[in-house]
């Protein structure tokens, strides 16, 4: 995919092309091709798994993103760099500012989806994933899981260190779209912890449903798991050379945390990324590499364990360590 300018164009309307999001230019060309999940957030017909929210877009399937509609063409459709800007001039319109040209900064306004009346899907699809009813209910009890009103999706609540609410990420219920609430703040991811902290210990996971699944399988162990300090990513870059972002801000407001367990993925991205994190935090904190001891992810373990799935060789004398 070169990427040399395309002759014959202005720089002028390179340049805005190459600032074109990709939601402006599906609504102007392909609006039967675009989905709306929740206030913000949109995938395609095309790939349900292809979520954009805030301006970005993230290829879930396939591992790859961006910012623009000619990263997108590139990507996605294969074009050739200068096929990729003819087609975004062809369909923007010439008006087209984005808002990163604006003279006024624009403030992150976090709009989570409305709330149901009840939680009955969210709380049935849980169960399902296999996670205790204890859990569920003391997550909605502290307001941090819900269930949305128009799609009945789980919604999971990050707060920052007042309880207010700045992120949210979204899991449906009946498919397998993932997603962030709009003006979701990464810093302020979701995290279940006592309000006096009881253990100087931080447990870290890549997804919300895997840290209930934690504090499910402690309570299964009979362990106090209301005394556990939980954090989930909302998702990690396998070849990131930073701290994640929500792990950053936590340890920041959370100064008594002397340890962290890594219980991310068993995959390439979960086993960068610990690698990454243990390099980069290990001279300030006891870093532990403790990812599930079978299956991809904390919930794979979870069900295997209470013989919800078919892994195989569960061992329910170890686990994962607590």
């Amino acid at each position: 995919m070169s990427k040399n300018p395309p002759s014959h164009i202005p720089q002028r309307e390179v340049d805005r092309a190459n600032s074109v999001d990709l939601l402006t230019y599906l609504e102007q060309c392909e609006p039967d091709n675009l989905k709306k999940i929740c206030t913000g957030v949109y995938t395609t017909l095309e790939h349900d798994s292809l979520q954009i929210s805030n301006g970005k877009w993230y290829w879930h399937s396939k591992g790859i993103g961006g910012h623009t509609a000619v990263q997108f063409l590139m990507k996605v459709r294969e074009m050739r760099y200068p096929d990729a800007i003819r087609q975004v001039l062809r369909y923007t319109p010439t008006s087209y500012l984005p808002i990163e040209n604006t003279s006024e900064p624009v403030e992150k306004v976090f709009q989570p989806p409305k709330r149901n009346f009840n939680h009955n899907r969210v709380i049935a699809y849980l169960e399902k994933r296999g996670i205790s009813r204890n859990v569920i209910f003391y997550c909605i009890k502290q307001q941090i899981l819900y269930e949305s009103k128009d799609y009945h999706s789980a919604v999971f609540i990050g707060k920052d260190a007042q309880g207010v609410p700045k992120y949210g990420n979204i899991r449906s219920t009946n498919g397998s779209f993932k997603g962030e609430c709009k003006g979701s703040d990464k810093r302020y991811a979701f995290s279940l912890h006592p309000p006096t902290f009881k253990s100087n210990t931080l447990h870290v996971f890549e997804a919300s449903i895997d840290a209930l699944s934690f504090a499910t399988y402690a309570q299964l162990k009979g362990t106090p798991w209301q005394n556990f300090n939980l954090l989930a990513l909302g998702g990690i870059s396998g070849n990131s050379q930073k701290v994640p972002t929500a792990l950053q801000q936590f340890l920041s407001d959370h100064p008594e945390i002397k340890a962290l367990h890594l219980h991310l993925d068993n995959d390439m991205p979960g086993r960068e990324a610990a690698k990454h994190i243990t390099k980069l935090l290990s001279e300030k904190y006891t870093v532990k590499d403790a990812p599930p001891a079978t299956g991809k992810d904390v919930n794979d373990f979870l069900l295997a364990f209470r013989g919800m799935s078919s892994v195989e060789n569960v061992p329910h004398q170890n686990g994962v360590s607590l």
